[in-house]
């Protein structure tokens, strides 16, 4: 994804280490780049906001259980779902694992 605008940190580089910066495993100059990033490019913030709102979300529902791999591809695969306005079936993503 990219969101065609030139920036000092590519889309690319911040999409793909989106989740080091959620949970600040990277080193604090680089979370300044992705936070500059983040200022100017409105696709990436949304990105990072829906990450980070499905990383709470598992959090306060798993407690300290790691969420498994599956179960969080299904749950962004129905969010894609969703956001593409295609018909979302009916059942429990979390009764498929």
């Amino acid at each position: 994804m990219s969101c065609g605008e030139p920036h000092e940190t590519d889309c690319s580089e911040v999409l793909d280490h989106l989740y080091e910066f959620l949970d600040r495993e990277m080193p604090d100059s680089d979370c300044t780049k992705f936070e500059v990033h983040f200022e100017e490019c409105s696709p990436c913030l949304e990105k990072y906001g829906l990450e980070q709102a499905v990383k709470k979300l598992v959090k306060r529902c798993c407690g300290q259980d790691d969420v498994p791999t599956d179960l969080r591809a299904k749950v962004m695969g129905r969010l894609d779902m969703i956001r593409s306005g295609q018909v979302v079936p009916d059942h429990d993503v979390a009764a498929e694992s």
